[in-house]
């Protein structure tokens, strides 16, 4: 791990966009919804600098929403792994940094995530402030980026920029920019300021205490069920959680063959669960809340993959039409007697 001083981020960006495809969280002309975008000329940093999170997390790069996984032509399979083209994510925040890496342990078999997984090089950069509805330091998620979850990282520290390279092949891209080595005791610098905007962060003491009754299983079905009555099954939030991978398939006839398709699913679906026989183990809409929380917050998990499933980004809350995204369901759980 190496850092270096860098004046202005926009000459990071470009240098690296003139080396690979580079998205970054822009927002689309005449929209006030802040995407990621290929990067366009002249496209201002304001978006990287502001504590913004783009609607849709970074996992539709390795994980699509819509996928052919292979072919049949009546007398041969064949193989549609993708061939993408080597690509940088600029300014990933560290919330879906470490939702990445869940994900990476989820689909660490899955030849399709992998492939543009490994041509992907990512470049994060730690929150100075809190983002709007965003609770990471409860969930061990941030703000500032955790060792190895980049390639690059950028924090930036009054008028300047420190840029730490945690991979090699993120440092191998920065040839050229003729960069000065920080000073030494840097990078030990910004591991002590990290808790001071930790600080900064509003109360999310519902939060802890609603994992705690979760893991302790101190939720009435009657207040899952109540919660189960406002799910629209709109799938809004485990489409834009960093760290759902549900997904189903589907085998369509294509000329003397067919192929297989996989796309998005929700566990907040009806027939998430269904069996070939007819049988519904989460028939009820309260037991479909109740899995997916207890999937998000469970200390059985946690133990499977080193964190819980939740990297607290709050997009949940801000898209759910029933007022059931996190803050909500675990105001109501704390509020329990």
């Amino acid at each position: 791990m190496r850092a270096f001083l860098l004046d202005q981020i926009d000459r990071l960006r470009d240098h690296l966009a003139a080396q690979r495809s580079l998205f970054t969280p822009q927002f689309a002309a005449g929209s006030s919804e802040l995407s990621w975008l290929p990067l366009s000329h002249n496209t201002p940093s304001a978006a990287i600098e502001r504590p913004l999170l783009a609607t849709y997390p970074a996992k539709q790069f390795f994980f699509p929403d819509r996928e052919i996984l292979f072919q049949f032509d009546g007398a041969d399979f064949k193989e549609t792994l993708p061939k993408p083209a080597p690509q940088i994510l600029f300014g990933v925040r560290s919330c879906d940094l470490c939702a990445i890496a869940y994900q990476d342990q989820f689909f660490q078999q899955d030849p399709y995530y992998q492939a543009r997984r490994k041509a992907t090089l990512l470049v994060g950069i730690d929150c100075q402030l809190p983002c709007e509805g965003g609770f990471c330091p409860t969930v061990d998620a941030g703000p500032f980026v955790r060792d190895g979850m980049a390639d690059l990282v950028c924090h930036q520290q009054g008028g300047r920029w420190l840029l730490i390279s945690q991979t090699s092949e993120g440092e191998a891209l920065l040839d050229g920019l003729n960069l000065k080595a920080a000073a030494e005791g840097s990078i030990s610098q910004r591991s002590r300021q990290e808790p001071q905007v930790a600080a900064q962060f509003p109360s999310a003491a519902h939060i802890e205490t609603g994992i705690q009754r979760i893991n302790q299983t101190q939720v009435p079905a009657e207040l899952w069920q109540a919660m189960g009555l406002q799910c629209l099954s709109c799938s809004g939030c485990t489409n834009l959680c960093p760290t759902c991978s549900c997904f189903t398939s589907y085998d369509r006839p294509v000329d003397n063959g067919f192929e297989r398709e996989r796309c998005w699913d929700s566990c907040l679906y009806d027939a998430f669960q269904r069996e070939a026989s007819g049988h519904n183990p989460s028939a009820a809409a309260g037991q479909r809340v109740e899995r997916f929380w207890f999937h998000k917050f469970s200390d059985e998990y946690f133990k499977t993959f080193g964190r819980y499933g939740c990297t607290g980004c709050g997009r949940c809350e801000k898209t759910c039409p029933g007022v059931i995204g996190v803050h909500s369901v675990m105001k109501r759980i704390s509020a329990i007697l």
